[in-house]
């Protein structure tokens, strides 16, 4: 059970507690229930307050026995007994239920309104009678002294079933396109709907005739969208609530056409449920974000209860603080609320447990995994785990478990919790620590820069630029601010790349500002050598030194004026400089990260790196007669191996594939050759030719044979 506290009202919530992912089997799932400790102490008020996917109505009975639910998916009703704190009976239909009504004041007589406009009528024993209605059903209401049952829906007639003969009778006529929603007073027997152009029709059954029509959305001009009714429900024989499309509602007494109040949920939601609590005076309104509870005179909000799905209906029990929720979840809520009304008779064992609780606040999704991204992933070294049963995908990252994800931290940044806790202790002592000298204008341990500019402003308003010259917040001294000088992980870092991209901006303010600094120190120079002159010089008039001050305002301005231009030129320029600098130094960590990711790679990679180096330093140290030799060397070779051995040189050799297997190596040779290599080819194409005009004439000539005898 926790507690959450808005307005000094505290609200228990008696369905939270440990969540289990939806993944794990039930075995497993009773498992962890077992072993966690907080599972003991945890309170499930009702056993198996749930459904099988989504809520989408709930009632109380008129006994305040029997707790009815109807949800999805099969389509079925759910009976709880309060007495046994526990499920008595389970019911499916064929379609789903848009309302049902209780007639009776146990569970033996119910009404379904069903999505495929069928009533079903539901006795103890089961389902008694199906019966169709004309057009699709929006809402109902059973009038106790005639046994009718109206139903309003997607059309203007009224439709009655009188449920002691068995039959249709004639429908009421409205004005109205379309009706939302409808009431009956218990009291008088007044029948209300609410139609799509924003009207309330007033009908008395007794005469079958209607008694007046309420304009509703003349009331509410500035909705954004158009306030037709979504709900109704009567408070007492006078007094009325309208909920509205557009968020707002309306309490009315039935003899005056004027509202007592507006409400404005804010939310731009519409209104689903209506109802009052006549000990505290105050009204509950629901809309798919959030429960609202307040005042019902003023309007003033007493409690609110956020959805973290959307909520569908809610029930509350009269006279008591509990109160149940359906929403688009399997669990159905149970909140209490003892600031409206004590627990019930069969649960009074919540007020003594509500003394003890102390304020506990889960914002976890799971309680024992920790939902982290792929960036955290790699920084923890958990790569490896991806597509295991460790890791659980979901959305953008993973979840992992709680006990793992902790030991990885651990061993990644061992003394984080030993930095954290000194931290604390440190400010804790600096806190307790008083000052032995008290200064008014001390400047605190961080973000300095910041606080005297700040300091300068509360000094100088006139040199804000505000409207009617209104007066600056202190910022040093705003609550919402103060942590920004207290705490160090707030400082301002001025080698981020934000800040410098913005530092030409803020330079040009600082200098603006110094501007209006220097004019006013020596305006007061001035003036203070005026006083000092008129204490020794008593015969100087006061109005030549007035004259000299208007002269140097007028020369300062004129200076400003001149050089705004030159300003705007040097502004345009540290902006470019800025650019290129922070341009490079993102070129600079790019090549150090891609140097660290090489150095980082398997040991052979490095035992290459390293001799790649000693062959580079052992080239480096021949000499330079070597270098001809092997230069000598290469020409007595044949053109072939040369150009071979050029290639080889400039191969190129590129990877394929993934990080895991499936990698595959291209070698490619025919690379284009270098200017170089291209001359010494032109220039061996040459030599053959000319070698080979040559040989040709001397192969041509026959040489004889002389004897020297």
């Amino acid at each position: 059970m926790f507690v959450n506290e808005v307005n000094d009202i505290k609200i228990y919530n008696l369905s939270a507690g440990k969540s289990v992912p939806e993944w794990l089997t039930d075995r497993r799932k009773r498992a962890q229930l077992k072993k966690k400790v907080d599972s003991r102490r945890q309170i499930e008020l009702i056993q198996d307050f749930d459904m099988p996917g989504v809520c989408t109505s709930i009632r109380m009975s008129p006994d305040q026995q029997f707790i009815l639910a109807t949800g999805t998916y099969k389509p079925r009703l759910k009976c709880f007994e309060v007495r046994n704190l526990s499920i008595k009976f389970e019911r499916c239909f064929d379609s789903e239920v848009t309302t049902f009504e209780v007639i009776s004041d146990d569970y033996s007589k119910l009404i379904f309104l069903q999505c495929d406009r069928y009533l079903e009528i539901h006795s103890a024993a089961g389902r008694h009678y199906r019966v169709r209605i004309p057009r699709f059903g929006r809402d109902m209401k059973y009038h106790k002294p005639s046994c009718d049952l109206f139903i309003v829906g997607t059309t203007k007639e009224i439709y009655r079933l009188n449920l002691e003969r068995g039959q249709f009778l004639q429908s009421y006529e409205s004005e109205a396109s379309t009706l939302n929603a409808c009431d009956a007073s218990t009291e008088h027997g007044l029948l209300v709907v609410g139609s799509k152009e924003g009207t309330v029709e007033a009908w008395d059954p007794r005469c079958r005739t209607r008694c007046a029509i309420l304009d509703v959305a003349i009331k509410l001009p500035d909705a954004k969208a158009f306030p037709s009714i979504s709900t109704l429900k009567f408070k007492n024989g006078l007094n009325m609530g309208v909920g509205t499309q557009s968020g707002h509602v309306l309490l009315y007494d039935i003899r005056s056409k004027e509202p007592l109040l507006i409400k404005d949920h804010l939310n731009k939601l519409p209104i689903k449920r209506l109802a009052f609590n006549d000990n505290h005076n105050a009204v509950y309104s629901l809309d798919d974000a959030m429960l609202k509870l307040w005042d019902e005179s003023t309007g003033k909000q007493i409690a609110y209860i956020e959805a973290c799905t959307t909520f569908n209906d809610f029930c509350t029990i009269p006279g008591t603080g509990l109160l149940f929720l359906a929403q688009e979840d399997v669990k159905m809520l149970t909140y209490y609320v003892p600031a409206m009304g004590m627990a019930p008779k069969w649960c009074s064992f919540l007020d003594n447990l509500t003394e003890e609780i102390e304020s506990e606040v889960v914002e976890h999704v799971y309680d024992d995994y920790q939902f982290i991204t792929q960036k955290e992933l790699e920084e923890l070294g958990l790569e490896h785990l991806i597509g295991s049963n460790l890791l659980k995908a979901y959305m953008h990252g993973y979840f992992i478990d709680l006990r793992l994800y902790n030991k990885a931290k651990a061993i990644v940044d061992p003394f984080a919790f030993e930095r954290f806790r000194k931290e604390k202790v440190r400010q804790e002592i600096e806190n307790e620590r008083k000052p032995r000298l008290q200064l008014a204008g001390k400047l605190p341990n961080v973000n300095q820069e910041l606080a005297l500019k700040i300091i300068e402003e509360q000094s100088n308003p006139s040199s804000s630029k505000l409207r009617d010259n209104k007066q600056l917040p202190n910022l040093l001294e705003d609550n919402r601010f103060k942590v920004m000088f207290e705490n160090s992980d707030y400082t301002i870092d001025k080698n981020a790349e934000e800040y410098k991209m913005l530092a030409p901006v803020l330079n040009r303010l600082e200098k603006s500002k110094l501007k209006e600094i220097k004019k006013r120190i020596e305006i007061n120079r001035v003036a203070e050598l005026q006083e000092e002159e008129n204490e020794q010089h008593e015969e100087i008039n006061n109005d030549e030194d007035l004259f000299g001050l208007d002269n140097d305002k007028d020369e300062s301005e004129s200076e400003t004026a001149s050089s705004d231009d030159e300003f705007n030129k040097e502004f345009t320029k540290e902006m470019k400089k800025v650019y290129k600098d922070v341009k490079k130094q993102k070129q600079q960590e790019q090549e150090e990260e891609e140097l660290e990711e090489h150095l980082n790679g398997s040991e052979e990679q490095k035992n290459s790196d390293i001799k790649r180096r000693k062959e580079l330093k052992m080239i480096s140290l021949q000499s330079a007669t070597e270098m001809n030799y092997i230069d000598r060397a290469m020409m007595k070779a044949p053109l072939q191996d040369r150009i071979l051995k050029e290639e080889a040189k400039n191969a190129q050799i590129q990877l394929v594939g993934r990080s895991l297997g499936n990698r595959q190596m291209n070698f490619d040779m025919r690379k284009p050759l270098s200017k170089i290599m291209k001359k010494r080819v032109q220039q061996m194409k040459v030599h053959r030719e000319e070698r080979k005009k040559l040989i040709r004439p001397i192969k041509s000539l026959k040489l004889k044979k002389v004897n020297y005898k």
